[in-house]
């Protein structure tokens, strides 16, 4: 399964079905909290587990887990009955595929069940796409927002996912939680990165820049890095895919 069909799978309603699974990690959304336990059952709403530490069932709303966790149930124990769409081979991140018109790639976030709209449609033709479209669900404890490079004629040629700029007494504590949400997500996604890193230190970013940890190479061309940025006195989680084939940094 592609990264469309992976991530329209976390969103899918479906119904009930008893299954049996190994014990794991389950995070809450906000990433504050977490539990070890067996998968016993799921339905449309909620998971049912055995927790690891006193063999007692405890029933966790879906929307309350973490979205890797949310990810990996549809993924790994779809329900009878649901079909995850037809993969779209050439898409790098929900349904939006390098070389996308804007108002291609505009139908496709309208139509888009893993990002929102965050402001009145009309003022679209006013300020473009960039800023104005949010990840519905937070990754780690942070939502993210889309912007967007376009090649001359208009084709989409990079698609940057950043988080809120936090202040830097909050990049370890909110920052690299959510990194390491996103470095999940992408490895469920696109399988191992051609580079891992640790998280950057926040001495070694100047303002401006962008250091990333992370790089993967897309199946339909392209590249994906996951690092961190400053602006300012602002820090943030970026994800970029980029339709450069990128080549990884040997370290000494």
């Amino acid at each position: 399964m592609n990264l469309t069909a992976k991530l329209v799978s976390c969103l899918l309603i479906t119904s009930a079905l008893g299954l049996h699974a190994a014990p794991r990690e389950w995070k809450s959304a906000d990433g504050q909290r977490s539990t070890a336990g067996e998968l016993v059952s799921r339905d449309a709403t909620s998971i049912t587990i055995l927790r690891t530490k006193d063999s007692k069932q405890l029933t966790i709303q879906l929307n309350q887990l973490d979205p890797n966790d949310r990810a990996w149930v549809n993924t790994n124990h779809p329900l009878a009955g649901t079909k995850a769409p037809a993969p779209d081979e050439s898409a790098i991140f929900d349904t939006l595929a390098f070389g996308d018109s804007r108002e291609t790639a505009l139908a496709k976030l309208k139509a888009s069940k893993f990002v929102a709209l965050t402001t009145d449609e009309t003022f679209i033709g006013r300020s473009g796409l960039n800023g104005i479209f949010r990840t519905r669900q937070k990754i780690g404890a942070l939502s993210a927002m889309l912007y967007f490079d376009w090649t001359e004629d208009g084709k989409l040629k990079e698609l940057t996912l950043q988080t809120d700029p936090l202040p830097a007494d909050a990049y370890k504590s909110e920052l690299e939680p959510s990194w390491k949400a996103f470095a999940e997500l992408l490895e469920t996604l696109h399988g191992k990165p051609v580079q891992k890193g640790t998280f950057p230190e926040m001495a070694t970013l100047a303002d401006g820049s962008f250091s990333p940890s992370h790089l993967w190479k897309l199946e339909s061309g392209g590249s994906t890095l996951l690092g961190t940025a400053r602006d300012g006195a602002k820090y943030q989680v970026v994800v970029r895919f980029t339709e450069k084939m990128i080549q990884p940094v040997e370290i000494p």
